[in-house]
């Protein structure tokens, strides 16, 4: 193509060339030249070239259009009911020739770049993808590079997109309600209240998934089953799961303490393992305090939707009673019991695993804390080596590998502080046990130690020590609990609480009642929770980082070499909510040579533990924090900066939804 226009301008060039000499001929008017008949001669010279070059042009034209010449009518026909269309191209992708399908269908790029009527076709050329699919129009194309050519296979697959498409709309949502602490308070309301409970709470539900066309059964008063398609849950998801924001306002309305739990699988069409899905996604929403979605396609992982209020006292006295009944019996079960923390262990998880362990210890069971080999944070340390010949007395502290030997399967290890399986600070001894319990008062995560003889985590819970207290009561053997150690697990309640300020409830001072009858040492707490002067100095250089992000927010990026102990990340992180106008606080440094943290702090305004859990950490709703290896600050700061965004969107969004319901 190129070389038919290089020899068109060529010709004219000639051509012109020739006018040129006549008309100088003409004007030197040599004697016995003749102009007239060598002009006529240029003349038809000229036309007949151009006739020539424009019949090559037409049957160039006619043989690019017409697939037949080059394959036969039986291949063009057979191409044209296949809908299948071929494009040739040069080597500076311009379509060259082009079959006769997409002639039909008005495309005309020919002696045109290929982008110029798909943009993505370029990574076909750039051997990303061997096929791509693309749009044009009302038609979908699956368009192939032919490998070693200069030739692209285009086939029609409208079709097959259409039934796909709908195929994927129509896939099977499974999905269950739950109208968190219903039962409990339909034991104590009477049916006037209950009636309004149920008007202003359960016919939302049905009206809520009337909307939306769900098939909607009930189970029990606060359990509903719901059956739906991918394309309403995709219209569900969009809508950010409103109905939790309705609940939770008619919930306050009426002044009840009655939140929406919910769960939805996707993904297969087995359906014995949909109800296994939504069971455990059920279960996995309640045990991160409620007032949440929890949803799942096969195959992926958990994500979760709202969860943007503070979990609220839901446990009763009656579940401590039959939960602590079930930890003695499980105890006198075994032979002896082993107890373990989370990494870097601190006072509460320290606490809690000295109370199980003089609990066990109360039915005459050797009782084991594998504390030695995870690490354990400065001022606990400070506070064992002061009371190491009081507790050495009391407790046996092992290594992880030395009590991965010894445990057998009729042992039993309790799990305190942590309920996954990558924060345990004894992972050998995690894996070698066969009866395990977990005690914890974390939001649940995906990833959870595996079948477990008993589970209580209750994120409405301050602290692990203030879940561990209650147990005590309960016991039929008296729990010989001494000063020393009820002060240590006052002081994991002291701190988780941030000293009363965060989330303290009813049973948290009831449990720091019960131990205080134990003997608790007020003084002796505030001197383990002092800090010495470089401490002290290290917390202020790390606040000097910091600046304000998205109005009440402050973030501190520790930006040098040195290490942080996460201890002093979270003490930095308080000391910056004190700042008046601030509600949440982030810290973050570099925590030892290959790994970087965030550690996260909040008023109760912000939910941190829903941003941390953006970058694939967890915590609480107002006390979470991150640790991820082979990254950098600046890098985890940008990140935050972009979650944090993310998250002031879905929450002014959620607002809007909830002012709506208001009116």
């Amino acid at each position: 193509m190129e070389r038919l226009e290089n020899i068109k301008v060529q010709i004219g060039i000639v051509i012109l060339a020739q006018f040129v000499a006549l008309f100088a001929l003409f004007m030197a008017d040599i004697e016995g030249v003749k102009i007239l008949p060598m002009l006529i001669l240029v003349i038809i010279n000229s036309l007949v070239v151009i006739w020539v070059v424009y019949w090559f042009e037409s049957d160039r034209e006619q043989r690019d259009i017409d697939i037949s010449r080059i394959l036969g009518h039986d291949a063009k026909d057979a191409l044209l009911i296949g809908e299948m269309g071929i494009i040739t191209y040069d080597e500076q992708y311009c379509a060259t020739w082009m079959s006769e399908l997409l002639q039909e269908r008005g495309v005309n790029i020919v002696g045109k770049k290929l982008t110029s009527w798909i943009g993505d076709i370029t990574e076909l050329f750039q051997g990303e993808v061997d096929s791509i699919t693309a749009h044009d129009g009302e038609y979908v194309y699956e368009i192939t590079r032919k490998e070693n050519g200069q030739v692209l296979f285009v086939k029609d697959i409208t079709e097959f997109a259409r039934i796909s498409e709908k195929f994927q709309e129509d896939g099977i949502v499974a999905g269950l309600l739950q109208l968190d602490n219903y039962m409990e308070i339909q034991q104590y309301e009477d049916e006037t209240k209950m009636a309004q409970i149920n008007t202003c709470l359960r016919q939302p539900l049905v009206e809520w998934a009337d909307k939306y066309g769900m098939l909607i059964r009930r189970l029990r008063s606060d359990r509903f089953l719901v059956v739906l398609n991918e394309k309403i849950y995709q219209q569900v998801v969009e809508d950010k799961f409103a109905i939790l924001n309705t609940v939770r306002k008619n919930a306050e309305d009426i002044d009840v303490s009655i939140t929406l739990s919910m769960a939805f699988a996707r993904g297969t069409d087995d359906f014995a393992q949909l109800d296994t899905m939504i069971s455990d996604l059920l279960e996995l929403a309640q045990s991160r305090g409620g007032d949440q979605a929890a949803v799942k396609k096969y195959g992926e992982s958990v994500k979760y939707y709202g969860g943007n209020s503070e979990a609220r006292e839901k446990r009763s006295k009656v579940r401590v009673r039959v939960v602590s009944q079930a930890i003695r019996e499980a105890i006198m079960e075994a032979k002896r019991v082993f107890v373990i923390g989370h990494r870097d262990m601190d006072f509460d998880c320290m606490g809690a695993a000295l109370c199980m362990s003089r609990l066990a210890t109360a039915y005459n069971k050797e009782s084991y804390i594998v504390s030695q080999s995870s690490g354990i944070e400065p001022q606990l340390a400070q506070a064992l080596t002061e009371y190491e010949d009081i507790f050495s007395g009391r407790h046996r502290f092992l290594q992880d590998e030395e009590a991965a030997r010894m445990i057998e399967d009729e042992d039993l290890l309790i799990v305190v502080d942590h309920n996954n399986p990558k924060q345990t600070g004894a992972p050998l001894t995690l894996e070698a046990a066969n009866r395990i319990i977990v005690i914890d008062h974390h939001r649940r995560s995906e990833d959870f130690i595996g079948n477990p003889l008993l589970v209580y985590v209750e994120t409405s819970a301050s602290s692990t020590c203030e879940l561990a207290a209650e147990f005590l009561p309960y016991q039929t053997n008296r729990v010989n609990l001494s000063e020393e150690e009820a002060t240590l697990m006052y002081v994991g309640i002291l701190v988780d609480t941030n000293r009363f300020r965060n989330r303290t409830g009813s049973r948290t001072f009831e449990s720091v009642a019960y131990l205080k009858k134990l003997g608790i040492d007020p003084i002796a707490a505030e001197n383990m929770l002092k800090e010495d002067f470089r401490d002290f100095a290290a917390k202020t250089e790390i606040m000097n980082y910091s600046q304000t992000y998205a109005d009440n927010i402050i973030i501190a990026a520790v930006e040098k070499d040195a290490q942080v102990n996460r201890t002093l990340m979270s003490q930095a992180a308080d000391s910056m909510l004190e700042i008046k106008g601030v509600e949440a606080s982030f810290v973050i440094a570099r925590i030892n040579e290959n790994e970087c943290g965030i550690s996260a702090r909040s008023k109760g305004v912000v939910n941190v533990q829903v941003i941390m859990e953006k970058m694939h950490g967890g915590g609480h709703f107002n006390a979470a924090a991150l640790q991820r290896k082979d990254t950098s600050v600046k890098a985890l700061k940008e990140e935050l900066k972009k979650k944090i965004d993310e998250y002031i969107e879905e929450n002014k969004e959620e607002t809007k939804d909830e002012s709506n319901t208001a009116k």
